[in-house]
């Protein structure tokens, strides 16, 4: 059964690409002090209207205590703010700070030289690999988006 898991797990290999490439994403970021989470995160809030904490955890496909929990440190660096819903006070939304458009504008340039170094690994059936991955998230999902 070892070898079977091994060989064939869909979960095992998907996990040892997402890690690989978060490292290589780590690596790059570094040197403008973010990890590939903490990009992801503040790129997600990259909006013209706050986003609310529910619609990031979906969009990130985290649980909202594991995005709380990544928020904090964030927003202790002055990155970005967390506030309640104008209507609904139940409701909390997310909002880049200044300091966090800046710190973006330096980082997104190192994301797209990764990232355009990583997509020549795959170049040939990189629109199939994407299409693959969105078809495998939605095939596995078990909630749908919030309607918040």
């Amino acid at each position: 059964m070892t070898l079977r898991v091994r060989d064939t797990c869909l979960c095992l290999r998907t996990q040892r690409a997402a890690r690989a490439i978060a490292r290589r994403f780590d690596e790059a970021l570094r040197p403008v002090g973010l990890r590939s989470g903490q990009f992801s995160l503040l790129i997600s809030l990259n909006r013209p209207e706050p986003p609310t904490v529910g619609s990031v955890a979906w969009l990130l496909a985290m649980d909202r205590t594991t995005l709380t929990a990544n928020l904090k440190p964030l927003e202790r660096r002055g990155l970005l703010t967390t506030a309640p819903d104008a209507e609904d006070r139940r409701v909390r939304r997310l909002t880049l700070t200044g300091d966090g458009l800046a710190l973006l504008k330096r980082a997104v340039p190192i994301w797209i030289a990764t990232h355009e170094a990583i997509e020549r690994v795959v170049e040939d059936d990189l629109e199939t690999l994407r299409a693959q991955l969105v078809g495998l998230k939605k095939a596995v999902s078990i909630k749908p988006p919030p309607s918040e």
